[in-house]
Formats: C-alpha cells, structure tokens, sequence
C-alpha cells in the first residue's frame, strides 16, 4: 500500500488544457460553447500545416488569434499560481511571421515605476502547432505553463529583493 501511496504521490498533475481554454473562451464572451469546441478541434488537431491558418484572407490576424487564444489562458493560470500585487499586469505580445517563426512574448508589468520584466519568448510556427492528440497538446500546454510559474516565482523573489534593497 504505501508503494502505490508514493507512486501516486509522484505523478504529475494532468490537467485537461484543451477543456481550459475551451471555458476561457467561453466565459470571455469570444465564443459560445460549440462554436470554442468546434475551433480548438479544428486548429489544434489534424496534418501539419495547419491549412486554416494558410488559406483565409487575413491570415495574420487569424495568426494572432490562434496564438493568443493559447497563451492568454496559460498566462491566467499562471497568474494566479502566484499572488501578483494589484497594480501587476501579465500581456501576451506577438510577431506574426505567414513564413517563419512568430515571436510570442509575455511581459510582467510589475506596476508604476517597475521595470518590466519578460518571462517568455518563444518562436512558434503557428501553423506547425498542430497536435497528433489530447495529450500531446495537454504535455505542450503543461511545460508553458510550468515555464511561466517558474518565470513569475524567479521574478517575484527578484522583484522583492530590490524592495528590500530600496528602503
């Protein structure tokens, strides 16, 4: 018994991100439930490249869509792992490129007269992020996730060590 105990201990979390982003989504007034479940189905599955991100019109600001409705809920989740003071804000910034890398980057701004801090920049070829299933995609979500907690706890330790140096 107590093997299995530990063994359970030991396991990561699994969290279901696509039901995640999904609510996101939803509770933000930008999709109803279908239509949400329907657009994560239809862009995070299928063959690399994605062809709904090749094909449209205005491919750039679908671009800029796809990769913020990914990273906005990661960046919340993260958010509230950690206690991030009143006047702190998270934002997700972009660089679409329709034939390269796109530049994602998520900026701390930690409140008036703070410097901002960057806790990620990631290159994504946003029509390569596609997934063969769930759980590849909940693995990819998990490590962002991770990386951004880690990201905001070596911020927040720093950006306390300079309070304390300033007094």
């Amino acid at each position: 018994m107590a093997k299995k105990l530990t063994a359970v201990r030991k396991r990561l979390r699994n969290r279901n991100w696509i039901a995640y982003l999904c609510e996101s989504l939803v509770t933000s007034g930008t999709m109803p439930t279908w239509e949400a479940a329907t657009y994560l189905t239809e862009n995070l599955f299928g063959e690399k490249p994605n062809p709904r991100l090749l094909t449209p019109a205005n491919p750039h600001e679908v671009t800029v869509q796809l990769l913020h409705r990914l990273y906005q809920p990661l960046v919340e989740a993260a958010s509230r792992e950690i206690m991030l003071s009143a006047a702190s804000r998270l934002h997700v910034f972009t660089d679409i490129s329709l034939t390269g890398n796109s530049a994602v980057l998520i900026v701390l701004f930690p409140g008036p007269n703070k410097p901002q801090q960057l806790l990620m920049l990631e290159a994504a070829k946003a029509w390569d992020l596609v997934f063969p299933n769930a759980e590849s995609f909940n693995a990819w979500a998990e490590e962002r996730y991770r990386l951004l907690v880690n990201a905001l706890r070596a911020t927040m330790v720093k950006l306390d060590d300079d309070l304390l140096t300033a007094i």
